[in-house]
């Protein structure tokens, strides 16, 4: 089960770096528009839509991967008080009454508004030669697809922390340093880790001035 869930990350993570690179153009177009209407006074026609665009497009596609890293605005006052079977069953219940019916909603309406675009080959009305944004229509139902993906993977590692107890691990986790694997890399155990904390606290004391 593992394997699928971390597939399903993955494939949130890819999506979320990839469409990370927007803020790289983004910030070129918007420096560049400044320097135009500042500096030259040239202001361009296209900066802001490009510049709504390329921003929304990220927001959209990074709500995948920001769900896969845990990563999502939460209110945990008390929740990080909670045994994990009780987070799991809080997050669960959540998942089906607000964020199914939500991210479906998102997706299936995603659909007639990116076909109507896409029918009516849209552009933006907010300049006289506005740029097509049918296309940037269509990341609403891709991006809601995503989400709803991550969210089902979610709702099962909720299922399998309220069978064992434990939160299973996320893709990301099993790529960062396993610190088991590192010590027995370097022949460190637990014994001489403990020993050198000892050591080290002994020498802070010898240090503190006796009364």
């Amino acid at each position: 089960m593992d394997r699928y869930l971390h597939a399903i990350d993955n494939v949130s993570t890819w999506a979320g770096k990839a469409f990370a690179w927007a803020i790289v153009i983004l910030t070129a177009i918007v420096c560049y528009d400044v320097f135009a209407r500042y500096l030259f006074r040239a202001p361009t026609d296209w900066a802001f839509d490009a510049s709504y665009m390329l921003y929304g497009a990220l927001f959209m596609m990074a709500g995948a991967y920001t769900l896969a890293r845990n990563g999502h605005v939460r209110g945990d006052v008390l929740y990080g008080f909670f045994p994990p079977r009780v987070q799991a069953g809080l997050d669960l219940a959540l998942y089906l009454l607000f964020f199914i019916p939500g991210i479906v909603a998102l997706a299936y309406a995603g659909i007639d508004f990116a076909r109507i675009s896409w029918g009516l080959k849209e552009h933006s009305s907010l300049t006289a030669s506005g740029p097509p944004i049918y296309h940037f229509k269509t990341l609403i139902p891709i991006a809601g697809f995503l989400v709803l993906l991550q969210g089902l993977a979610e709702m099962v590692r909720c299922l399998i922390c309220l069978r064992t107890g434990v939160w299973p691990r996320r893709a990301h986790d099993v790529e960062e340093v396993d610190v088991d694997e590192l010590k027995k890399m370097v022949n460190v155990k637990d014994e001489d880790i403990q020993a050198l904390d000892k050591f080290v606290i002994e020498q802070e004391q010898r240090k503190e001035p006796k009364p």
